[in-house]
């Protein structure tokens, strides 16, 4: 390794270590590698920053951003969760399914972790509380169920690894369903079997809801419930691309909060689109910083002559997968999701294409890992979500989480060494 290298490493680290945010920490490094050790204008810093996000499927970031913003005002997770509760709420345990059911739901229509640990933490956290769940239990569970949104399509992070390893996003897309709906189901499970020993959950007659209640119930949320089937019909009915599936969630999304629900008025709209901005700034943000990073990294090498060590050890493909989960558990705890990708994926990539590893299934297998990174501390972005909607502290967010994220953990190495779980419906 160079001692540019070495050098630009240890700043990243000192940035990181001083608290300073993750895009700036990069492009900074960045900024001293151009300066320093090349002979490269720093006339092209601005100008590969600027084409680092002029990129067509990276607008679909702010629109899945977007839609999120308005579902999530528009009464779309309110009628999530009375769906959920119609479907399975009469049974022991069957608001905390519920909880789990509207997670997968809005994490199918939003994209996002933080916007659906808010959008249904904020309505079902309160009520499971009430019903005698415990504080602990419904925030850890609601934090956990919520990062299933950076898995379950459409994805910001698969769109993310998509670019930055050139991979198709609607296959990556078609990619993260099974794996998604199998935690999703998994942690469903861990509700049922926690909820009866821990007797809780307990519906008496006063509180069951009567037939025409579900089915108005069931009727109000087939609206919300179409719009996973439009995004990922589309795309893999070749329709659309995921770009123009974004755009598609927004305008659907439009009609439903404004028109249909009217929940969400023009003047709250003008908040949604403030909220959004501000949201897609600091994606984009870290995005064309981290992008800038990885072309630091390839110019001076390192993925090929990191390519090269892991080879020269003679890894077979289940020593290095078990080694990729453990580096990306720690990266994951430590980085944002999206820089992460950006940084370690072009590493990845070519030892994996050596070993013979599927680049579609690994880009499952990294979003999986930083999914848990989300509910792991120091930096788990659910913890501090869920933190302050439950007003307990991020640790104790962290350790009700434990049991849930456990979970997640298993489902992770199912997926890793079971391909046809990520595959299967790309008929590889």
């Amino acid at each position: 390794m160079t001692g540019a290298i070495i050098t630009l490493v240890v700043v990243l680290f000192l940035l990181l270590a001083s608290s300073a945010p993750i895009a700036v920490a990069l492009g900074l490094t960045s900024f001293l590698y151009f300066f320093y050790f090349t002979t490269i204008p720093l006339t092209q810093v601005p100008e590969r920053l600027f084409n680092s996000l002029n990129s067509f499927p990276l607008m679909a970031i702010p629109f899945f951003v977007l839609a999120a913003g308005i579902m999530s005002r528009g009464g779309i997770s309110r009628r999530l969760i009375a769906a959920g509760n119609a479907i399975v709420g009469e049974v022991r345990g069957g608001l905390a399914a519920t909880a789990v059911l509207a997670c997968m739901f809005f994490a199918a229509i939003s994209g996002s972790s933080p916007a659906t640990v808010v959008a249904v933490g904020t309505l079902i956290i309160p009520a499971m509380v009430n019903s005698g769940y415990g504080k602990k239990f419904s925030t850890g569970l609601v934090a956990t169920s919520g990062s299933l949104g950076i898995l379950i399509p459409p994805s910001i992070p698969l769109i993310v690894y998509g670019i930055a390893t050139e991979e198709s996003i609607g296959d990556l897309f078609i990619a993260g369903i099974l794996p998604g709906i199998m935690a999703g189901l998994m942690l469903l499970l861990l509700v049922f079997v926690i909820s009866r020993r821990r007797n809780l959950g307990v519906v008496d007659e006063s509180q069951r809801m009567t037939r025409s209640d579900k089915l108005r119930a069931l009727r109000d949320a087939v609206l919300s419930l179409a719009l996973p089937g439009i995004v990922l019909g589309g795309i893999y009915g070749g329709v659309f691309t995921p770009t123009e599936a974004a755009a598609v969630a927004v305008a659907y999304a439009l009609i439903l909060a404004l028109g249909i629900y009217r929940e969400l008025s023009i003047k709250d709209l003008g908040e949604v689109l403030l909220r959004s901005t501000r949201t897609s700034a600091m994606i984009m943000f870290i995005i064309a910083n981290g992008i800038l990073f990885s072309f630091v990294l390839t110019s001076e090498r390192i993925p090929g002559q990191i390519t090269e060590l892991f080879l020269g050890y003679n890894l077979n493909t289940f020593t290095f997968l078990l080694l990729v989960n453990i580096l990306l558990l720690i990266a994951g705890a430590f980085m944002e999701t999206s820089s992460a990708i950006l940084i370690i994926a072009p590493i990845l990539l070519p030892i994996a294409l050596t070993l013979g590893v599927n680049p579609i299934h690994l880009g499952v297998i990294m979003v999986m890992n930083l999914e848990i990174g989300m509910v792991t501390p120091p930096l788990g972005l659910n913890l501090f979500v869920a933190s302050g909607i439950s007003k307990m502290s991020v640790l104790q967010v962290a350790r009700a989480a434990m049991p849930s994220a456990l979970v997640l953990l298993v489902a992770l190495a199912l997926v890793t060494y079971l391909p046809f779980i990520s595959l299967a419906l790309l008929g590889q």
